[in-house]
């Protein structure tokens, strides 16, 4: 069975810095994109940042210029530095990777991590 972990998430004052981490794990054939979403209270789920299995980036308005998606293809592991953190970026953070199993690699699934808290303090 494939899963993501989270980790990195915590409480930081405003203009500081955090580095998130999500491992995939199981018995994976591929992964295509991979990226993270945050969730805020009484907001909808949205896209913070994702990167392609060659390496392209994508990232939301809101976050350019101050977070850094990268990821190991080797770990199947992809990072959020996150940099000049304000109050308005507290939220759950949670990993999504599109990939496919050993047992049918031409089927691909998307698959959510467990979330890790983000809080910014102002």
């Amino acid at each position: 069975q494939v899963q993501l972990v989270e980790s990195g998430g915590g409480l930081v004052q405003s203009g500081g810095s955090l580095r998130l981490s999500c491992a995939a794990s199981g018995s994976i054939f591929s992964i295509n994109a991979m990226g993270w979403y945050r969730q805020a209270p009484g907001k909808e789920r949205e896209l913070v940042a994702a990167i392609t299995s060659g390496g392209s980036t994508n990232y939301a308005d809101s976050v350019k210029g101050r977070f850094t998606i990268s990821r190991d293809n080797a770990k199947n592991t992809v990072y959020l530095q996150m940099d000049s953190l304000k109050p308005e970026d507290t939220a759950v953070y949670y990993c999504n990777a599109d990939l496919s199993e050993l047992l049918l690699p031409s089927k691909y699934l998307e698959v959510w991590g467990q979330g890790t808290l983000v809080t910014v303090s102002s």
